[in-house]
């Protein structure tokens, strides 16, 4: 974007923008606003927290996911990652029992204490659920261990 290239710095949507590219690429209805625990439910009731990231050429690798609320009400997580142009590239689900064991298994303060999973064990316990598969768009340089 633009803005970034000036700045250095994001506008700070790129949670919204997930949300809306949820709504509009598989038809799930957004939540009203600041709902506890969860962003949109699924055509069959299901609360489902969207947790968005974006990658740019100078992505790092081991990006993680904000935080996930464990004691809200929800039963599963939506990952969409975003290239710098903020264009949906794919959108991963993980059911709430996976989450949970992952947040909660021994090894890691990020993990444990702040709810945040890395990108690539978000993709191992979930499934691609929209995209062609080719998130790691070559664009403007990017590695594929970006998103890893």
């Amino acid at each position: 974007m633009e803005y970034r290239a000036l700045t250095g710095r994001s506008l700070g949507v790129t949670g919204e923008m997930g949300e809306i590219e949820v709504a509009r690429l598989l038809g799930y209805q957004l939540a009203p606003v600041r709902s506890p625990g969860y962003d949109a439910v699924d055509p069959n009731g299901r609360k489902l927290q969207v947790k968005t990231r974006c990658y740019g050429a100078d992505a790092k690798p081991g990006q993680r996911l904000g935080s996930i609320k464990l004691e809200a009400e929800w039963d599963a997580v939506l990952l969409v990652l975003l290239d710098e142009d903020l264009t949906a590239l794919s959108i991963w689900e993980a059911d709430r029992e996976p989450v949970e064991q992952a947040i909660l298994a021994p090894g890691s303060r990020a993990r444990n204490e702040r709810g945040a999973l890395a990108v690539a064990q978000f993709k191992k316990i979930g499934r691609q659920v929209w995209g062609n598969g080719t998130e790691m768009a070559d664009k403007k340089g990017a590695k594929d261990n970006a998103l890893v």
